[in-house]
């Protein structure tokens, strides 16, 4: 907990003006306040991007045949759970760079393991709780009869991943096993729906002030289409310790909220300042790690079980360029990476492109949710 003690004492006594410009208000706005009309209103005045074949189609992660998406959560205690049903097998990878993950079945995703295909993968809000929700997709998949074969039983192969978002609504309520398997039957092949669901019903960024400071996010999904058929999609669960920057503009689309000032700071400026002044940071826990970017890359593309988890590390590119900071030890960073098709394809440009998709699907995620939360 010193850590962030730290941070935020130096700024309120060493720098009394950053202090008035960051960390001021007293946090009671309601939970669904908008972002500042003025940052909407030059959203919505900005030039469009020239179309190229990156941007021309940009629908969600079920562009990938075969895939699924479902969505389940508890609208009162603000969390819930999101699962990608894939159960004609897809190739899974994996990669996880933050310092704070909570992972289930994620070492059998990797290279030199047994199991080539996963039916299905989980992302869930309640921290360390919320792998329970697996357990409903488990069961929902058996039910089915889709698993791995084995002399006694089909087993589904179900990874996971979880964020923490017990700080907002109630912590006393997490996904459970019941909310992955209703998760399954909303799942469906239509686009996905995006914003505040599922397990972007509790998500937040930019918490080095604390939660009266954060901004709500969400849940973001895009894909992209080429010409010649190759589909490669992300979706995203918008959870960071810093703030949303969209790589088009450099522009932070969420983060920590000043209120009196109305616009987002900047968690990485925080951080140098704070760092700068007469009290450094020390080392240790933040009461603030309520944090991690997980998600999902899917292609059409035929890869191998070291191709596609190639591409969950360069997917990671993406992640770095749309947070920031991004991989810290109060995020828990996560991207699985699912091969779904039959498509020839240059793993080179699957992972150039997941990593383009994904920053998108974070922006997506945190632009069009961003509000101010109330203290708790």
């Amino acid at each position: 907990m010193e850590f962030f003690a730290v941070w935020y004492g130096c700024v309120k006594k060493e720098l009394p003006v950053l202090s008035d410009l960051l960390l001021s208000g007293n946090g009671e706005q309601p939970i669904d306040e908008a972002y500042d009309a003025a940052d909407r209103a030059a959203w919505a005045q900005s030039e469009p991007r020239e179309e190229t074949p990156m941007n021309r189609i940009n629908e969600t992660l079920t562009a990938v045949a075969g895939l699924r998406v479902g969505h389940a959560h508890d609208a009162e205690a603000l969390t819930g759970c999101t699962v990608i049903l894939c159960e004609a097998g897809a190739v899974g990878g994996v990669d996880q760079r933050g310092g704070a993950p909570g992972t289930r079945e994620t070492d059998l995703l990797r290279p030199m393991h047994l199991v080539e295909q996963v039916h299905a993968i989980v992302l869930a809000g309640g921290s360390a709780f919320g792998l329970d929700a697996a357990s409903g997709v488990m069961r929902y998949l058996a039910g089915r009869g889709v698993g791995f074969e084995t002399p006694v039983a089909r087993v589904p192969i179900v990874a996971a991943a979880v964020l923490f978002d017990l700080g907002i609504g109630r912590a006393d309520v997490r996904p459970d096993a019941e909310m992955g398997y209703e998760a399954c039957l909303q799942a469906t092949d239509a686009p996905v729906v995006q914003g505040r669901v599922g397990v972007g019903i509790g998500a937040t960024a930019g918490k080095i002030a604390g939660m009266a400071h954060a901004t709500r996010t969400g849940l973001g999904s895009v894909s992209v289409t080429l010409d010649n058929g190759l589909v490669v999609g992300a979706l995203a669960a918008v959870n960071p310790f810093g703030d949303v920057v969209d790589p088009a503009t450099g522009q932070i689309v969420a983060g920590v909220q000043p209120p009196a000032a109305g616009r987002s700071g900047d968690t990485l400026a925080l951080m140098q300042l704070a760092a700068n002044s007469a009290v450094g940071p020390a080392v240790g826990s933040t009461p603030f790690a309520h944090n991690t970017v997980i998600g999902v890359v899917a292609t059409n593309a035929r890869l191998s079980k070291e191709q596609v988890n190639k591409v969950a590390q360069m997917a990671h590119d993406g992640l770095a360029r749309s947070i920031r900071p991004a991989h810290t030890m109060f995020d828990g960073d996560t991207i699985f990476a699912l091969a779904a098709g039959d498509m020839a394809a240059d793993v080179n440009l699957v992972g150039a492109l997941a990593a383009e998709v994904f920053a998108q699907a974070v922006v997506a995620g945190a632009r069009n949710q961003a509000s101010q939360l109330p203290m708790r």
